[in-house]
């Protein structure tokens, strides 16, 4: 049996899990870390069945997931999907071409344009990276103030892309994001990531609770998974306090410890289901 590609840098919860349960159905895997893998330009499906990515910088990720593909390999996700989730921009733009619900939002080329756009824009507001997760370099301007010493500190930063401003309005919520799993267009579970902060992430200290998947939310997260393509999901929506939903963000390699705390480990088991159907 040919084996499967996991390509990885880090091996967290989540890796472990799903090289467990791989393990459990005898399926054999080859550990790639991208960190030292060299990519030669031959075919390789005749010795791989495929390729599962859990690397989590997205720039590895996109190159190694393309490479392989390149080389004759199925990847999921594939790199159209990485190159579309890993761009906040890009996935605003995806998202409103298909008429979904967004945050409402303003791109500048250049922290110093952002910063005299924003009193037309309003505060207060969220600036963030085009890359990155965890909440990391994002931050709330609550009024010029703020937001001349952030701009400040991103026209500092190196690179091309950190120049590159996207600012999303700031919207109340009632204490809590939704977090969903969407596995080839089939939405598999929610949960709520709960926190009195304004970043919900659990990686910033919030706890997860079981979120109701009503006939709404599953008619949106089917349509945002349709909008970005096939592969593993993990969908942020915002809701604010009157109940109106937007989809915020679309992750392609999502964490999920802190939801099979609420939703049992059955999401292992239909990742993998995912993962072996679209490599057959």
């Amino acid at each position: 049996m040919r084996p499967i590609v996991v390509l990885v840098s880090r091996i967290r919860v989540e890796e472990k899990l799903l090289l467990g349960e791989l393990e459990r159905r005898g399926i054999p895997v080859e550990v790639l870390d991208t960190r030292t893998a060299a990519f030669g330009m031959e075919r390789l499906d005749g010795r791989y069945r495929g390729a599962l990515s859990r690397e989590i910088s997205h720039t590895r990720n996109l190159y190694a997931s393309r490479l392989l593909e390149h080389a004759g390999l199925r990847v999921v996700n594939d790199s159209k999907v990485v190159a579309l989730c890993g761009d906040k921009l890009l996935t605003t733009l995806a998202l409103r071409e298909a008429r979904l619900p967004v945050p409402r939002c303003m791109v500048t080329l250049t922290p110093g344009a952002a910063l005299e756009a924003l009193d037309g824009f309003g505060y207060p507001a969220v600036v963030k990276p085009l890359t990155g997760s965890w909440g990391r370099l994002a931050a709330r301007l609550g009024g010029r103030d703020a937001a001349e010493a952030v701009l400040e500190h991103r026209e500092a930063l190196p690179g091309p892309a950190n120049q590159i401003t996207y600012v999303q309005e700031y919207i109340d919520k009632p204490g809590r994001d939704i977090k969903a799993y969407v596995l080839g267009g089939e939405v598999v579970g929610a949960i709520y990531k709960v926190s009195s902060q304004w970043r919900t992430n659990t990686a910033r200290g919030g706890h997860t609770q079981v979120c109701p998947l009503d006939d709404d939310l599953v008619k949106l997260l089917g349509a945002t998974a349709e909008a970005i393509g096939d592969g593993v999901l993990g969908i942020d929506v915002i809701e604010d306090r009157d109940g109106n939903r937007f989809v915020n963000e679309v992750n392609h390699t999502p964490e999920f410890h802190g939801a099979i705390e609420v939703l049992g480990t059955g999401l292992v088991g239909r990742y993998v289901d995912h993962v072996l159907e679209r490599l057959d």
